[in-house]
């Protein structure tokens, strides 16, 4: 098999493959007669050729996969209908401080946050497959640590936390010596259910590739409570107030019933 019939290959089961695939998956396309550092030299030819095309070769955490161009984005959406999951700005705080901190205990989130975090947040995290338990803090009751995982970056399109924006205001790239040396097993499962979200409007957004979902209103959110209205003065006749009110000149009525004026001023009985 030449060159050009190996690329061919490869090409075909990344275009055909439901989740990233990695050099061991490759390799066994060619039952492992390719040493790696050759295969990766066929996807980054590969890679190279789709450049320019609608279909970019994108290297994730996972391994490497076809996507769609982020400028035809707005087009495709026209087809399927579907919109980018939304998630509350309390669970896109406790997602980023994971991201950026990790590995870190419910304790420091609440700490950073500000406010108690619910559980459910926690678990709508990891239902979606992109924070888990990695350890435990040694200190009194053992906390959970939290971390991301190996899908938060497939669905994020990155291909390792170092490709993370930089926080706004700092001086360098965020380093995240910790979570970095996490060695993640290989995984076969598909992933099925790949986000695509809304541009977040960050300014490292477009270089790195992460956008995220839109927020809407926060779980948790302190509701001021409304401030009662200041008290007036008013008389203790309602129907005077009515009709005199505070600062207008004393008016007059006509009774539908009664030919005779009714004034608001007194008059003698006889």
């Amino acid at each position: 098999m030449n060159t050009d019939e190996a690329k061919a290959v490869i090409e075909a089961a990344l275009l055909s493959a439901p989740q990233p695939l990695s050099i061991n998956d490759l390799r066994r396309l060619f039952d492992d007669s390719l040493a790696p550092d050759t295969i990766r030299a066929l996807v980054d030819d590969i890679g190279f050729v789709w450049q320019t095309r609608s279909l970019r070769l994108v290297e994730l955490a996972s391994g490497w996969r076809f996507q769609t161009a982020p400028e035809f984005a707005r087009f495709l959406d026209r087809l399927t209908g579907e919109k980018p999951p939304k998630y509350s700005r309390a669970v896109m705080e406790t997602l980023a401080i994971i991201a950026y901190r990790q590995p870190v205990t419910r304790g420091d989130i609440e700490e950073i946050r500000g406010v108690m975090v619910s559980p459910q947040i926690i678990r709508t995290l990891e239902e979606r497959g992109w924070i888990e338990v990695i350890g435990h803090k040694d200190s009194a009751g053992r906390p959970s640590l939290f971390g991301t995982t190996r899908r938060f970056l497939d669905d994020m399109g990155l291909g390792a936390l170092s490709q993370l924006p930089p926080l706004e205001g700092a001086g360098s790239p965020t380093e995240l010596p910790v979570q970095q040396a996490i060695e993640f097993e290989p995984t076969a499962e598909a992933d099925a259910n790949a986000v695509v979200v809304a541009d977040a409007g960050l300014d490292d957004a477009a270089a790195t590739g992460l956008v995220v979902p839109e927020a809407v209103p926060d779980d948790d959110a302190v509701v001021p409570k409304a401030l009662p209205l200041p008290e007036t003065a008013s008389s203790s006749n309602p129907e005077s107030d009515f009709l005199n009110p505070p600062g207008e000149p004393p008016q007059s009525v006509s009774d539908p019933g009664d030919s005779a004026a009714v004034s608001s001023e007194p008059r003698e009985l006889p």
